[in-house]
């Protein structure tokens, strides 16, 4: 067959990778097999015979190209057969069953497996790219070789992306940097990733490149010199020893540089004060006796040594590393690893078509490792909602930065690593985080700093009296937490007046058979401009605020003249019905500390000037201060659903003796409620007088506990202080 592709003529650029391919597979596979590739190739070159790729040149010598990659990395016939016809399917009339009559079944799903959905309907690009990545794990799932394909398809077109216009170029050098070099990476594809990355790098940032690229040129020059000094001492160390190894320093990738830069926000002087050095070993054995003269050369750093022998990566990376402190006062990265492991480390997974020879056992555990990954992928893909869930889902093993968390329904969340409970609940909806109390972590109740972790299922706990604590900010690391937070506690005593200001309006002017929503509003408009307000919000404010008296706003709405002065006769002193309260509606009701109101008590409410109503308790003795100005207050009553813990002070007369504190502390808790405070009146030898703070639900909760405390032979007097 080399004899046919001689009489091809060699001047089209199609001819050459021919024989280029032809050249290459001719070392590993026999005459039959490389007919069969020039077939497939000959049935390419006529389906795509016409078509040309933006730089001009044939079509074709796109999936040849493709092919050659394979080759060099020793891909089976069939594999290569699929990487020449892997466009035929998208983009020329040839269908799918043409192809399994022409080359086989397994031929045409590899084919199948590699090509987009071509008529897919979709909201957005997002939505289409998310759709074809999902298609291609399903095959994948099948034919690891379908991923394979896929990433030496994306390196070419990533190596040819010159001539395209800059956003397309920045778009697709995105979604490598996001999809397809991390998959390479997952896989264990490390040659191939890194030149996806750097070629990505290149496409998205063309000046940071060339920059940066320059400035390690110069540093190279510079420090050439330090490099050869340490390789030669470790050569000469190893030698002594008479262990046979290879020295080689390693080239930093462009990409890793500019990313740790950016995390680090440390300049390139920094990043090149670690000279990295890989040190190449016959057997594991030997690996960890050159670890060991490595660390008599050159002391290690505490805490910067991993043994990804023993505990390999997921992706089956295999490697010693240490971080040494070498000559000069200049750190030194130092990878010990035997020339197997090295051969898996860039090759991956494609090694089980490379070194099939070398050491069957080991590739074959590393493939049954990816074809379980990809089997837990194809578990996720079948309760996934769409191709856009899909995707979040596969980021969770490609991007191990970053935490990626179910809600209840199975919507994915992603967080930065280290965030919280409330970092979820933000992210998931501003209202659900102003609202948590605490959450469930896989049905297990948790507090709201706990930080996630990868994969876990969160239900967040609310609870309609709930809003956010300043104290959030100490252990929040999102902006739109952080921000969510803020702004509610900026805004939180405002919109709480508009409210209360609205019920206070709207149950005076009920009470004169009015509504105010059915209030005209040039009525309205006249009604801010008397009261010298710019909104109805803002009058509601000043309402709920106690700037200004609901009773007397609803009596001059109630009047044909907004203008006119306010008559008032002798059943307006009164309001018919009173206020229902919760006790939980924030800063412009507050319960006076005097008195501690609790639900269940007959309670009055007063009108305090720019801070809302504040709630006596009705044998309060400030009531009837504020009794006396009667513009000023409004008779209010409990809520029949009123919840939550509320203080109330007890003063309680005991025997002075060791332990009478913990028992009336272990009683009290005993009945489901919480000492808030202590404090001790007076005391002799005999007995002890305390004022304790307790939390209850409500009088009768209250009434049980002071039976209850009655009972005990310690206790002398127990009465409730309400001034």
């Amino acid at each position: 067959m080399l004899e046919i592709a001689d009489t091809i003529e060699l001047e089209r650029p199609q001819d050459k990778l021919i024989r280029r391919l032809c050249a290459t597979l001719s070392g590993y596979l026999d005459q039959s097999q490389i007919d069969q590739c020039v077939r497939a190739y000959e049935v390419g070159a006529d389906a795509h015979e016409g078509q040309f790729r933006k730089s001009g040149e044939a079509y074709i010598c796109h999936p040849v190209s493709v092919a050659i990659s394979l080759a060099e990395m020793r891909m089976d016939a069939n594999g290569i057969m699929a990487a020449i016809l892997h466009d035929v399917i998208e983009d020329t009339p040839v269908s799918k069953k043409q192809l399994a009559e022409q080359f086989g079944t397994e031929v045409a799903e590899l084919v199948d497996g590699v090509t987009k959905l071509s008529k897919i309907d979709s909201k957005s690009h997002a939505e289409t790219q998310a759709e074809n990545v999902r298609k291609m794990f399903l095959a994948m799932a099948k034919d690891l070789r379908v991923i394979i394909v896929k990433l030496a398809d994306r390196l070419h077109n990533m190596q040819t992306l010159g001539v395209m216009p800059a956003a397309k170029k920045r778009r697709i050098a995105r979604e490598t940097l996001d999809i397809y070099a991390p998959i390479a990476n997952r896989l264990g594809m490390n040659n191939i990733r890194q030149k996806l990355e750097a070629l990505s790098f290149e496409a998205m940032y063309p000046m940071r490149h060339a920059v940066l690229n320059n400035a390690v040129k110069k540093a190279r020059g510079n420090r050439r010199k330090i490099v050869d000094i340490i390789e030669s001492t470790i050569k000469n160390r190893l030698e002594q020893a008479g262990l046979n190894c290879d020295v080689a320093g390693r080239e930093k990738n462009l990409y890793s540089i500019y990313k740790k830069m950016l995390n680090k926000k440390i300049p390139l002087a920094d990043i090149f004060d670690v000279y990295a050095f890989r040190i190449f070993c016959d057997d594991v054995d030997t690996c960890y006796r050159v670890l060991g003269i490595m660390h008599n050369l050159y002391k290690p750093i505490p805490g910067r040594f991993k043994d990804y022998i023993a505990l390999p990566k997921a992706n089956g990376y295999q490697s010693l590393h240490s971080i040494l402190m070498g000559p000069y006062g200049v750190p030194i990265e130092v990878q010990i690893r035997t020339h197997e492991m090295h051969r898996m480390s860039e090759s991956g997974i494609a090694a089980h078509w490379l070194y099939k020879s070398d050491d069957d056992n080991k590739i074959e555990k590393f493939q049954a490792r990816a074809n379980e990954w990809l089997r837990d992928l194809l578990e996720i893909q079948k309760s996934a909602g769409d191709s856009l869930e899909f995707i979040d889902n596969l980021k969770v093993d490609l991007f191990p930065q970053e935490v990626f968390v179910f809600t209840p329904q199975g919507a994915i969340i992603k967080l930065p690593r280290g965030a919280t409970i409330i970092d979820f609940a933000y992210a998931v909806h501003t209202d659900l985080g102003n609202a948590c109390v605490s959450a469930r972590i896989d049905k297990q109740l948790v507090p709201l700093q706990t930080k996630l972790e990868n994969g876990v299922t969160v239900e967040v706990i609310t609870a309609s009296w709930a809003r956010p604590n300043p104290l959030w900010l100490n252990y929040v690391i999102t902006a739109k937490a952080r921000s969510g937070i803020r702004n509610y506690l900026k805004h939180f005593k405002q919109q709480e007046a508009i409210n209360l200001g609205r019920r206070l309006l709207e149950k005076e002017l009920l009470s004169m058979h009015l509504h105010l929503e059915n209030i005209d509003k040039a009525k309205i408009q006249a009604l801010l401009q008397v009261m010298s307000n710019q909104s109805l919000d803002e009058l509601l404010e000043d309402i709920g605020l106690g700037n200004k008296m609901p009773f007397l706003v609803a009596k001059r709405i109630a009047q044909d003249d907004i203008n006119a002065t306010i008559k008032l006769d002798d059943g307006d002193q009164g309001q018919k019905k009173p206020l229902v309260i919760k006790g939980t509606e924030g800063m412009v009701i507050t319960l006076a500390k005097c008195c501690r109101p609790i639900p269940g008590d007959s309670i009055i409410g007063y009108f305090n000037p720019g801070k809302g109503i504040v709630v006596h308790h009705h044998e309060c003795r400030n009531s009837s201060v504020v009794r006396k100005k009667q513009t000023n207050w409004l008779d209010v009553e409990w809520s029949q659903d009123a919840a939550g813990d509320f203080p109330v002070e007890i003063r309680i007369e005991i025997l002075n003796q060791r332990g009478s504190l913990a028992t009336i502390a272990s009683t009290i808790s005993e009945l489901n409620s919480n000492i808030e405070n202590v404090n001790v009146v007076d005391q002799d030898d005999r007995i002890s007088v305390d004022l304790i703070t307790l939390t209850v639900k409500d009088r009768v909760h209250l009434a049980k506990i002071m039976r209850r405390l009655k009972e005990l032979s310690i206790v002398l007097k127990i009465t409730r202080v309400k001034a």
